[in-house]
């Protein structure tokens, strides 16, 4: 096994040979992310592509080394039973191309809990995290995989923003594959349900496109609106805008801005993406007035009639924490999340390779001083 860099279409015509690949590992991804160097490489067994994967170069402080992140990737055969085949060459390159260290986030779930386990789990004081609660299943291919890496040197880490801005370990997520409308409005919880048929006789109209125009300035006023409310701090328009243009040049179904609109006012708009079998919900904000009109109940079902009708086999709501306790500030968006019937999924998580172990030292320094 062999690996180099490639060119994008080689890249983007791997994926789409793929059910499904993160959007994180699609060449337009290395264009939003500006601030890093990027570089497509593949992996070839005699002169045959079977992997590929985005990587993104960011150079530690004051010396011309460089961190390389491969988020939510590679995208690689993981259930090979020598992983040490695969990474051993990805390593090699990357270090030849100035990386003092690797960072990557293997697409392979450890554990899932269904929606009545992790209800049952949130009003069970004794249980303040999924961890504590029995998976209804448990991942072969993730022990297998988390155990290779550790043989190989490989270090698990905990990442929260900052230098690196890991992705989450745990998301949520409604799997799609074989079913209907029908049947994914019935395994939504009464609430949900009742949120949903509320929204349509309220007159709540929900569109989508996926030309940044009026609709994404719109997007990004109830954004900020949302972040103030909420408390977190916003990315600015034009970062909304790159996504757009990237993704949406790469593929035109890539990427989509929804907007719910009640009597002409505003009241939700979402970010959705799709790459293969995969949909996710990206980003959203909300209205603090007209709430009793559930926009955000009519948007989120609308992306999923559109998953459905796409052939999505699963829906992602992206990052959820692993907590349940009833005085954690997160318990509302992860309740929010369990009302759609769907599963929480762990995956392995991000792990680091040191290729130069100094240079790799002064970089989890600098981390920790900035945390």
């Amino acid at each position: 096994m062999s690996v180099r860099e490639i060119p994008e279409s080689d890249h983007l015509a791997l994926l789409r040979s793929r059910r499904s690949a993160s959007f994180l590992q699609t060449p337009a991804w290395g264009r939003v992310k500006s601030e890093w160097r990027r570089e497509s490489i593949g992996w070839f067994r005699g002169e045959e592509l079977v992997g590929a994967a985005l990587v993104l170069y960011r150079q530690l402080p004051k010396v011309k080394r460089f961190l390389a992140y491969l988020p939510e990737g590679p995208v690689i055969d993981w259930a090979a039973d020598d992983l040490r085949e695969w990474l051993e060459p990805m390593a090699a390159h990357l270090g030849a191309r100035g990386a003092f260290g690797v960072r990557m986030g293997p697409p392979v779930v450890t554990r899932r809990w269904d929606a009545a386990t992790i209800k049952d789990g949130i009003a069970d004081d004794a249980v303040r995290r999924l961890g504590d609660l029995a998976p209804t299943e448990r991942s072969r291919a993730g022990a297998k995989v988390t155990s290779q890496l550790i043989e190989l040197g490989w270090r698990a880490q905990a990442v929260e923003g900052g230098f690196a801005a890991g992705q989450p370990q745990y998301v949520f997520q409604i799997p799609l594959a074989g079913r209907t409308e029908e049947d994914v409005l019935a395994g939504m919880n009464q609430l949900w349900r009742r949120n949903i048929k509320k929204a349509a006789k309220e007159g709540v109209d929900v569109t989508s496109t996926g030309v940044p125009g009026e609709e994404l300035a719109a997007f990004h006023d109830l954004y900020l609106h949302t972040a103030e409310r909420d408390h977190f701090t916003p990315r600015p328009l034009s970062y909304f805008r790159t996504m757009l243009d990237a993704l949406g040049a790469e593929d035109p179904d890539r990427i989509r801005i929804y907007s719910a609109h009640h009597e002409g006012t505003l009241v939700a708009a979402t970010i959705g993406i799709r790459v293969g079998a995969h949909a996710w919900y990206s980003y959203g904000a909300s209205s603090t007035e007209k709430r009793e009109v559930r926009g955000s109940n009519a948007i989120q079902w609308q992306m999923i009639r559109d998953a459905i009708a796409a052939g999505a086999d699963v829906y992602d709501l992206r990052g959820i924490t692993d907590t349940l306790a009833a005085d954690d500030p997160h318990l509302g968006l992860i309740q929010f999340k369990v009302g759609t019937g769907g599963e929480a999924v762990e995956y392995v998580g991000e792990w680091d390779l040191p290729l130069n172990r100094a240079l790799y030292a002064a970089f989890a320094l600098y981390l920790k001083r900035r945390g």
